[in-house]
């Protein structure tokens, strides 16, 4: 049975809403959101592609903004949170024992709702792990979206001191068999519940406010903290986007979104990338934590004044066309 939506006083649901149930080539069962634009004509199709720990219904505001600007919405959740199947017993924890898994999420979406459902062309937004699992599908080829827009894409993580130390204790850890175990000191309580003062997400009081009751109302869909696993997975995630060939090979136009004051992605990182990226650029939000869709105001205003000027854009050169268009964009 798929998990419904569920709204709060301050975070309703946008109508429309369309709720679907997306099995994968492997067994599990996604939780799926689609919206119709609400403009007279519809200028293509935006699908949300969560980081970490999320749910669709964090991504209200962000839906309504994008139906109004023209396009049609696809939001989804990964395995392992949200409304979506867990392959752990304790729903709470964040597992893949590898990031080729979400790999399958993602063809799921596109085989059955992308693909014979929404409005063509198909545009990616993709924020913090989703940003990193859209990159690795663009190097393979298998990026289902015209263009991408990635925000604080996960490159590197910032708030683990000693990440190389990390890295080998977790690939140890994973290897004794303590894979499936919440990384040491993990516990069950949602990033998403912690008190505002220190938060790593946002400086915007109301949204994080809003966003904690939404995790709250959602119960064990807003997950806690990674398992062992998925920390070693994501690592070699990381190890793979750091290799300076990496971003030679995609053709995809990708704008991406950097926080100027993340605290959980490397914002070094991700600029580092971005200038090696042949089709792309990167801008830097001055005074944004890693959350840039639920910050202020002011800094929203910029996203979206970004995202607007990139997308839909036009057409990338077919194969063979003269390249350097896309270096224009």
């Amino acid at each position: 049975m798929t998990v419904p939506l569920l709204a709060t006083p301050d975070n309703p649901i946008p109508p429309g809403a369309r709720v679907l149930a997306v099995p994968t080539a492997d067994g599990l069962t996604l939780r799926a959101a689609t919206w119709a634009a609400t403009t007279r004509t519809t200028r293509g199709t935006v699908c949300l592609v969560q980081g970490r720990a999320e749910f669709i219904e964090k991504y209200f505001e962000t839906i309504q903004d994008l139906r109004g600007r023209g396009f049609a919405v696809v939001a989804f959740d990964w395995r392992g949170q949200g409304g979506s199947d867990r392959t752990v017993e304790d729903a709470t924890k964040g597992h893949v024992g590898d990031f080729d898994e979400y790999r399958r999420d993602l063809l799921a979406i596109e085989s059955q709702i992308l693909v014979p459902l929404m409005p063509k062309p198909a545009f990616g937004l993709a924020h913090s792990m989703g940003g990193a699992i859209c990159l690795i599908a663009a190097k393979e080829g298998r990026l289902p979206f015209a263009r991408l827009v990635t925000i604080a894409p996960m490159l590197g993580i910032a708030m683990i001191r000693h990440p190389r130390a990390a890295m080998r204790l977790a690939s140890v850890l994973d290897r004794l068999g303590f894979g499936r175990r919440f990384v040491p000191g993990g516990t069950s309580v949602s990033i998403a519940t912690k008190p505002f003062p220190g938060n790593r997400l946002t400086t915007d009081p109301v949204r994080y406010a809003r966003n904690a009751a939404a995790a709250l109302a959602v119960g064990a869909g807003a997950i806690g903290d990674p398992t062992v696993a998925w920390l070693a997975a994501a690592f070699r995630a990381m190890r793979r986007l750091a290799d300076p060939r990496f971003p030679l090979d995609i053709r995809v136009p990708i704008l991406v979104l950097a926080a100027g004051d993340d605290p959980v992605c490397s914002t070094p990182a991700i600029q580092r990338f971005a200038a090696r990226l042949k089709a792309g650029h990167t801008i830097t939000l001055r005074g944004a934590r890693h959350e840039i869709l639920m910050e202020q105001d002011a800094i929203r205003e910029q996203f979206w004044a970004a995202f607007d000027a990139f997308v839909p854009g036009t057409p990338a050169p077919a194969p063979g066309e003269d390249e350097t268009a896309l270096e224009r964009i």
